[in-house]
C-alpha cells in the first residue's frame, strides 16, 4: 500500500526483500527510492539503518540524485556483523515549500505589489514564525533551539522591514540547524528490508590454490613417484604467505579411486604409477572425510592448518559433492545415484567430456538424507579449523539444496564463507548468490578486451554487488587463456593487476608466478602435465635465482591492496575514457574515514608499446582530498605510481605510454597511481 507520501522502488533490494542484501563490516552501499508527493510542495528523504540489535542511529538524510528525477539517494556504511536492516522514509517537507513561497513574495516581490500582496507577505511571515516554533520544540537545546526561536520572534516582529525579517530565518546557522532537525509533516515508511553483515573475508582475500601432493614430491626418470604430504607442503606456506596471500585452497585431499582412474593428460588408461584425479573422491581408505593415505593423516591436516594460521593464512577446502566408483556412499547408500537402464550406476559428463572416474550424486530419491550427510561433513572439517569452502560444480545441484545447507551452516556459524565454482549459464550463477553462496567464480578469464571488460566489470560491481561477490581467478587447473598461453610475462602481470585491483577478492592457481603457459595441445585451455592427473613439483628456490618468477609482482599488488582501503570495496568501481581500444583506466575512491583514491591505467595489448590519452571524469574523485581547482580541472595534481615510486602530475586529460616487458619494471604493462593532493610542484606527463 502506497504511504501519503509514496516511497517506491527501494534498493538495493533482493527478490522483492525475500532475501538480504549483502556487505560486509566498513562495506558502503548506495540506498536509493523514488520519491514524490502531489501538486508543487516540497519533500524530503532519509534512510534508517538498524543494527542487528534493533537500535537506529541517526537517520541518514537522502539527496535527490538527479534534479527532477524523483529519485533519491544515500550512502549507508553498516560497521559491525550480524542481521541489519534499512528503509527509506519520506516526508513533506514544509520548511524548504515556506522558503521557496518567501523567496517570491517578499525577497523577490513582483512590481507594483498592491496592498494585498503586502499582507499576503506579513501572513507568510507570520506562517514562517510559526513553523520555526513548531520545529523548535523537537530541537534539543544543545543544538540551536534558542537560534530558531530568535529567528521565529524576528519574523513576527512587524517593526522590521519584511526582507530583514526574512533574512534573519535564512541565515546560515538557522538553516543548518533546521537541515538537521526538519518538520517531516507528513511522514511515510518503506517496510524494513533485510541486510546481512558478513565477516570480511567474505568480500576480500587473496587466494593462492596448491596441491599438497606436489609440494615435497620426487619424480625421478625410472623411478616410482613419491607423492608430497601436508607436512611438506606445509613448507611452502611461508612463500605463499610471503606474497601476501590470505587464503591458502587445497583441492580435495581425500582418498582417491582405482576405478576408472584417469592417467595422465586425462588418460583413460591409467599406469600403475599414475596417482589419479583428486576430484575422484573415495576409496577403501575413506570417503570425504578421510585424509589420502599419501598425504598423511587427520592430525597432519591439524598441523597444516595451524601452520597456516601461525602466518596469517586461512585455510579453503574443496568440498566436491561426488565420488569415485570405490567411495563407502556407493555401498552404503545406493539411492544417491542415477541408475541407468542396465542397471549400471551412471557417470559424469560434460560433453564432449566424459568422467569415468566420478559418479555424480541424484537428489531425487533422498534429499533430506543428503542434506543431513553434508552438514556432517561440512561441520567435521570446520571443527578442524575449516571456515571456508570452495564448492566444486554447485549448479550441478539442486538450488535449493544449497539454500538450505549454506542457511543451516551459516545460522550456527556465521563465519563460514563459501564459495560457488559455477562456469555456467548466468541464471544459475546469479542464483547460487542469491540463495547465500558468499563468494563466485566469474567469466573474468574469458574477459580480455578493453570493452569486454569494462561491460562485465561494470555489471559486476553494479546492483548485481547487491549479492553477488565475484572472485577474480587469473587461471586454474582447468582454465589457462589463449591470452596467457600467447601473451608470455607480460600477459601475467598485466592479469595480475587487474584481477587484483578491479575486484576485493582474487586468485591464482600455483604455476601463475612461473608464467606457466604450456597448453596440452594448439587450441585447448586444458595445461599440458595437467597437475589434476600427476605430481607436479615445482623449483621455486631455481625459479628466484633465475628470475623466473613474478612473485615480486604479486607481493607488491597484495601489500597494496592491504595499504589501500578503496581497493578493498567492489561497488566504488568507475571506468574513465581513453582514446586506445588498448588502454583501460578506472579508479576506486573511498571517501570515509579517511581519503583513498587509487587511478589504475592498464596496457591490455601485452606484445606492444602503446599510448593513450587518459580523460578523467573528475566528478569521480571528488572527497578525495584535491582542491576545488584540482577538482575542476583547473589545477594539477600530484599522483604516486605505486609500481615504480614515481611521481607524476595530472589534470584532466593525460598522456601515458605503456611498454609491456620492459626490464628491469615490476609491471611496466600497468600504472597505479595513488592521489597526493597536496598542492605545489609542475605538470608533467610520460613525454619529460
Amino acid at each position: 500500500m502506497i504511504g501519503r507520501i509514496p516511497v517506491l522502488d527501494v534498493q538495493p533490494r533482493i527478490d522483492c526483500g525475500r532475501r538480504p542484501v549483502k556487505a560486509v563490516p566498513g562495506e558502503t552501499l548506495l540506498v536509493s527510492a523514488t520519491v514524490f508527493r502531489e501538486g508543487a510542495e516540497a519533500v524530503g528523504a532519509n534512510v534508517v539503518l538498524r543494527d542487528p540489535a534493533g537500535r537506529g542511529g541517526a537517520w541518514l538524510p537522502m539527496r535527490e540524485l538527479a534534479p527532477g528525477s524523483d529519485r533519491w539517494g544515500a550512502e549507508i556504511t553498516p560497521d559491525s556483523e550480524g542481521r541489519w536492516s534499512f528503509s527509506v522514509e519520506a516526508w513533506g517537507d514544509p520548511l524548504t515549500t515556506w522558503r521557496e513561497h518567501a523567496h517570491v513574495k517578499i525577497a523577490a516581490p513582483p512590481r507594483g505589489a498592491t496592498a494585498t500582496d503586502r499582507a499576503d507577505a506579513e501572513l507568510t511571515l507570520a506562517e514562517g514564525a510559526e513553523l520555526l516554533t513548531r520545529a523548535a520544540r523537537d530541537i534539543p537545546k544543545s543544538e540551536g533551539r534558542t537560534t530558531v526561536l530568535a529567528a521565529a520572534d524576528i519574523l513576527r516582529d512587524a517593526a522590521l522591514p519584511p526582507r530583514a525579517r526574512l533574512a534573519a530565518a535564512l541565515t546560515p546557522q538557522v538553516v543548518a540547524v533546521l537541515t538537521r532537525h526538519p518538520v517531516r509533516e507528513p511522514l511515510s515508511s518503506s517496510r524494513p528490508l533485510p541486510l546481512l553483515v558478513e565477516r570480511e573475508r567474505a568480500l576480500v582475500g587473496a587466494w593462492y590454490e596448491m596441491f599438497p601432493r606436489s609440494e615435497g614430491a620426487s619424480t625421478r626418470p625410472g623411478q616410482a613417484p613419491v607423492s608430497g604430504t601436508l607436512r611438506t607442503a606445509a613448507a611452502r606456506l611461508p612463500a605463499i604467505a610471503a606474497m601476501g596471500f590470505d587464503v591458502v585452497y587445497l583441492p580435495p585431499i581425500h582418498p582417491i579411486g582405482t576405478s576408472f582412474r584417469k592417467g595422465r593428460g586425462g588418460a583413460l588408461e591409467a599406469g600403475p604409477h599414475d596417482v589419479g584425479c583428486p576430484w575422484a573422491i573415495g576409496s577403501p581408505a575413506g570417503g570425504h572425510d578421510a585424509v589420502h593415505p599419501d598425504l598423511g593423516t587427520l592430525e597432519d591436516f591439524d598441523a597444516f592448518v595451524a601452520a597456516a594460521a601461525s602466518r596469517g593464512l586461512e585455510v579453503a577446502l574443496d568440498f566436491a559433492l561426488q565420488c569415485s566408483p570405490d567411495h563407502p556412499w556407493v555401498k552404503e547408500h545406493p539411492e544417491w545415484f542415477r541408475r541407468r537402464v542396465d542397471g549400471s550406476i551412471a557417470y559424469a559428463e560434460n560433453p564432449p567430456k566424459k568422467y569415468q572416474d566420478i559418479y555424480p550424486i541424484s537428489f531425487e530419491q533422498d534429499f533430506r538424507g543428503l542434506v543431513t550427510e553434508t552438514l556432517r561433513l561440512l561441520r567435521f572439517w570446520m571443527a578442524r579449523g575449516v571456515r571456508i569452502f570452495r564448492v566444486d560444480n554447485p549448479h550441478t545441484k539442486p538450488v535449493v539444496f544449497w539454500e538450505k545447507v549454506i542457511a543451516e551452516i551459516n545460522r550456527t556459524d556465521p563465519d563460514v564463507v563459501f564459495l560457488a565454482e559455477a562456469f555456467t549459464r548466468p541464471a544459475m550463477m546469479h542464483a547460487l548468490a542469491r540463495i547465500g553462496f558468499q563468494q563466485s567464480y566469474t567469466y573474468f578469464t574469458w574477459r580480455t578486451t578493453k570493452s569486454e571488460l569494462t561491460e562485465y566489470l561494470t555489471e559486476l560491481s553494479g546492483p548485481a554487488a547487491a549479492y553477488m561477490r565475484p572472485n577474480l581467478f587469473v587461471n586454474t587447473p582447468d582454465i589457462l587463456h589463449a591470452y596467457l598461453q600467447e601473451g608470455g610475462r607480460p600477459a601475467f602481470e598485466t592479469r595480475a593487476v587487474l584481477a587484483s585491483t578491479l575486484s576485493p577478492s582474487w586468485g591464482m592457481y600455483a604455476g601463475y608466478e612461473l608464467c606457466e603457459a604450456t597448453p596440452a595441445e594448439p587450441g585447448s585451455e586444458e595445461y599440458a602435465d595437467s597437475e589434476k592427473y600427476q605430481l607436479r613439483p615445482r623449483d621455486w628456490a631455481a625459479a628466484e635465482r633465475t628470475g623466473r618468477t613474478i612473485a615480486p609482482l604479486i607481493t607488491r599488488l597484495n601489500e597494496l591492496r592491504r595499504r589501500h582501503p578503496a581497493l578493498r570495496q567492489l561497488r566504488n568501481l568507475r571506468f574513465h575514457r581513453t582514446n586506445n581500444e588498448h588502454i583501460l583506466a578506472y579508479s576506486k575512491r573511498m571517501r570515509t574515514p579517511h581519503a583513498d583514491c587509487v587511478l589504475i591505467v592498464v596496457n591490455l595489448d601485452p606484445s606492444r608499446t602503446q599510448e593513450a590519452t587518459v580523460s578523467l571524469n573528475m566528478a569521480e574523485l571528488e572527497g578525495c582530498g584535491l582542491s576545488a581547482s584540482q577538482e575542476a580541472g583547473a589545477e594539477p595534481f600530484p599522483v604516486r605510481d605505486e609500481l615504480t615510486g614515481e611521481t607524476y602530475y595530472w589534470g584532466r586529460d593525460n598522456y601515458v605510454r605503456l611498454e609491456p616487458g620492459l626490464a628491469g619494471r615490476l609491471a611496466s604493462s600497468a600504472h597505479i597511481l595513488s592521489l597526493r593532493p597536496e598542492t605545489g610542484g609542475s605538470p608533467n606527463d610520460e613525454r619529460q
